[in-house]
């Protein structure tokens, strides 16, 4: 064999102890990183029912405690609606008016108008005076 064919040091299988040091560390890893998905679920719901519930600054998310919502078999979060009408209720100054809609105004409607005969085509004017003299 040789040392093309040997594999580096840090790829070759180390002892027993060393495996189980690292499996644990990953199992950490794995734990960490699910602990922040979870957080990062729940932080993203409640922003989505302070939202809803009219909430002016969004920095006030940072007063609740989050710990007593739990994530559901199909990763929607229980009893975020039921936080935020609680913490509207205590602390109202952080809300304005609730709003399902934008605020734009809608334009104004206009009547349909009739085409003016100085408007018209040479071939339209015939056609609708045509029309006209049709119903007389």
């Amino acid at each position: 064999m040789t040392t093309a064919d040997t594999p580096p040091p840090e790829t070759q299988p180390d002892s027993v102890e060393a495996l189980k040091a690292r499996a644990a560390a990953l199992e950490e890893q794995i734990r960490t990183l699910s602990e922040q998905a979870r957080s990062n679920l729940v932080l993203s719901e409640l922003k989505a029912e302070a939202m809803r519930a009219g909430m002016v600054d969004l920095d006030g998310l940072k007063l609740l405690d989050a710990s007593s919502l739990a994530i559901g078999e199909q990763g929607e979060v229980a009893g975020a609606a039921a936080l935020m009408d609680r913490f509207r209720r205590q602390k109202p100054w952080l809300f304005g008016q609730v709003s399902t809609t934008t605020t734009a105004v809608p334009p104004a409607p206009q009547p349909p108008r009739m085409k003016q005969a100085t408007d018209m085509t040479r071939d339209e004017y015939r056609a609708a005076r045509a029309a006209i003299l049709r119903r007389i």
